[in-house]
């Protein structure tokens, strides 16, 4: 995971990647929209005005499918928040 901005530079990343399991595949599209666009082989990229819902989706995330990750992506939503033309990334193989 780390934070981009318009350029593709790198703002922050996190020490933790996301710890794949089947469970992110059995994830509601409904209930999850954000997390539900994450693939171990693809990038998934989210804007400042996603981040609320990317939040929300964290607070309601099955226990199985929580880790160090999960604290690490809180803190990269604050900083997209914080900033101007930043993104969060979440990168895949």
């Amino acid at each position: 995971m780390a934070v981009r901005g318009d350029s593709g530079d790198v703002v922050a990343c996190a020490e933790a990647g996301v710890e794949w399991t089947a469970g992110f595949a059995d994830l509601n599209a409904t209930e999850f929209p954000m997390l539900w666009a994450l693939t171990p082989y693809g990038d998934a990229v989210f804007n400042q005005r996603q981040m609320p819902l990317l939040l929300a989706e964290f607070d309601r995330l099955p226990a199985g499918l929580g880790g160090d990750w999960v604290g690490q992506a809180r803190e990269l939503c604050q900083v997209v928040e914080r900033g101007l033309h930043l993104y969060l990334w979440f990168i895949g193989d």
